[in-house]
């Protein structure tokens, strides 16, 4: 079983390149961003706690996200293994996200974290804003917050992984493809 952290800052390509690997390896697929978009669009108590923080590019709150990964974790067994999209985002869901991941003895094998230039970043973003319609990604103020808040908040995570010699930074520009083969290099070493 094989655990990856898909990890970078918003528009770095994970949901690209998560899709490409649950193609090429059969590997599960969590992507916090979609799950808490989906509460949203259904209303669910949950979606509507988390609107507001949505909203103005903020970090969900920690109880809420580790609560939905727990409960993803428990609902889909892949015995092949399981991406994590855009989670953890804090050391204290790193902490917590280990000891989830100890209790179902499958530990994360890797973080591995797409590197791209802030200006890359913004200008991904305000073209998926503009051909998704997502209004996270239509305000170039509420995406520099979002560039921000992962400077200052998430990007400790990756210390967190680096700390336990789990930590792998590819070049995450140039065309998908080109990327896609920098990460299949790193996946195919731990398969």
């Amino acid at each position: 079983m094989l655990n990856i952290v898909l990890f970078g800052a918003p528009g770095a390509g994970k949901g690209t390149q998560a899709a490409r690997l649950v193609g090429k390896y059969g590997l599960g697929h969590i992507s916090t961003g979609e799950v808490i978009r989906d509460e949203i669009a259904r209303s669910t108590p949950m979606g509507v706690s988390m609107e507001g923080y949505i909203a103005r590019g903020e970090l969900a709150p920690d109880e809420l996200v580790i609560d939905m990964v727990a409960d993803y974790i428990a609902r889909r067994k892949n015995p092949v293994g399981n991406i994590f999209d855009g989670f953890p985002r804090t050391v204290r869901q790193a902490e917590e996200f280990d000891k989830l991941m100890q209790r179902h003895s499958t530990p994360v094998d890797f973080m591995l974290s797409l590197e791209v230039p802030e200006d890359v970043l913004a200008e991904r973003l305000l073209l998926r804003g503009r051909d998704s319609g997502r209004a996270d990604d239509s305000d170039e103020q509420v995406i520099r917050n979002r560039i921000r808040i992962y400077h200052e908040v998430t990007e400790v995570v990756a210390r967190y992984y680096d700390a336990q010699n789990k930590y792998v930074a590819v070049d995450g520009t140039g065309t998908v493809g080109e990327i896609e083969a920098r990460i299949c290099a790193v996946v195919d070493k731990y398969l």
